[in-house]
């Protein structure tokens, strides 16, 4: 039986895990992650890459951002289409000079994962967590198992970064919370191509034949994605009909679609979900263990970094100043932001994305919601603030 001690234990080397393990140790406050999949898994699957203005500050703040300052991609705006009709939202102008960045997630958990293992910090991949007790005393217990032998970990706090479908949330007392859940009727298929974007911003757009988005990765490879039917497979899907699809509802007036190899295509469901407490006992959930947004308003990673920001004032609290006040209203100051990121997120979803027949009274009310963007300098300011992501200090109150 394989023992390990130490003062947080963190279940999940995503970014939440990886955000609060650095942030911690810069606070002398020690921490061992376990990590269910392999190294090799972990870094290498595809996920989102925009980075809010907060999420690269706190990088930057960490030392964790070179590679970032080298190969991130800025963006000072966004595009937003309907109907074949651009409007251009300038982040940096309306908020005083914030922006987002592009940079692979996968990308950001490399960057981390090395940081931490360069300074010989402890991180057991291939180590599933299968039980948390005694997360109601003051020596909560994370059972595991690792190359063939069980272990526990043994620790004053458990933070769960350990998504959907992790130990964390599972092991929260049913009667502790309430769930919310939305399941739209449509889903992303994403592909990857080794071809030049197409745009210096990214482009959503609303068309007769459903959602597209020209987002990116790289100069040289591209990121696209188009509103398909739940439940289609990437087989129903020809690299030609795919870009087919993107050139006819991208397509304004100027705008010249280049297509090129393939070589990634996926499935994404688009769905919300939270829980109304994050906390019980000692154990604390973050990021997709208490919460799941559509991709569409780019908010799932940050949202993530933004609950790690909140638990770690409230263990740097406990740790300095023998105070849990901050970690009791941990849950609080996280779902204030949470609700503005379900609420944004829903907001570009249900307004991007084809629900019912083209002219039908609901496409008439998302046509009237661009108009107003076209219009109101006010309404392009909400989209702006909430893309690039309010400061922290927005929500103390």
């Amino acid at each position: 039986m394989k023992k390990i001690k130490t003062q947080v234990g963190i279940i999940g080397a995503g970014p939440a895990g990886l955000t609060l393990a650095h942030w911690l140790k810069r606070n002398g406050i020690s921490s061992v992650i376990l990590e269910l999949r392999s190294r090799e898994y972990v870094e290498g699957r595809v996920r989102a890459g925009l980075l809010e203005q907060n999420t690269v500050d706190i990088m930057n703040d960490l030392g964790l951002a070179d590679r970032l300052k080298k190969e991130g991609i800025e963006h000072d705006g966004v595009n937003l289409s309907f109907d074949s009709e651009r409007v251009h939202i300038p982040f940096a102008e309306l908020t005083g000079g914030r922006k987002i960045t592009i940079y692979g997630q996968q990308e950001v958990v490399k960057d981390m994962t090395d940081a931490w293992l360069d300074a010989d910090e402890e991180l057991y991949f291939e180590a599933g967590a299968s039980e948390i007790v005694d997360f109601d005393t003051k020596n909560p217990k994370i059972h595991f198992k690792h190359a063939g032998e069980d272990g526990i970990l043994e620790c004053d706090f458990v933070a769960a970064c350990d998504g959907f479908h992790g130990v964390g949330r599972k092991t929260m007392p049913k009667d502790n919370y309430r769930s919310y859940d939305i399941t739209y009727p449509f889903s992303w298929l994403g592909i990857l191509a080794n071809v030049a974007p197409s745009t210096d911003e990214l482009i959503y757009a609303y068309h007769e034949n459903g959602f597209a988005l020209h987002s990116l990765r790289s100069e040289t490879v591209s990121r696209l994605y188009v509103q398909v039917p739940n439940g289609e497979s990437p087989d129903d899907w020809s690299d030609d009909r795919i870009w087919s699809e993107l050139s006819t509802r991208l397509a304004t007036p100027g705008f010249e679609l280049k297509a090129g190899p393939i070589f990634d295509k996926s499935i994404t469901p688009m769905r919300s979900h939270m829980i109304d407490n994050l906390s019980s006992g000692r154990l604390f959930l973050a990021g997709d263990a208490a919460h799941i947004v559509p991709p569409t308003g780019g908010k799932g990673l940050n949202l993530a970094i933004a609950d790690v920001k909140h638990l770690v004032d409230g263990l740097v609290s406990f740790y300095k100043h023998n105070s849990t006040d901050d970690l009791d209203n941990y849950t609080q100051m996280a779902l204030r932001r949470i609700w503005r990121a379900q609420d944004f997120s829903n907001f570009m979803t249900t307004l991007f994305h084809k629900q019912e027949e083209h002219g039908s009274y609901n496409y008439k009310l998302q046509k009237a919601k661009f108009d107003y963007l076209k219009m109101s300098k006010a309404s392009r300011t909400t989209i702006a603030e909430n893309y690039v992501g309010l400061p922290f200090e927005t929500y103390e109150y």
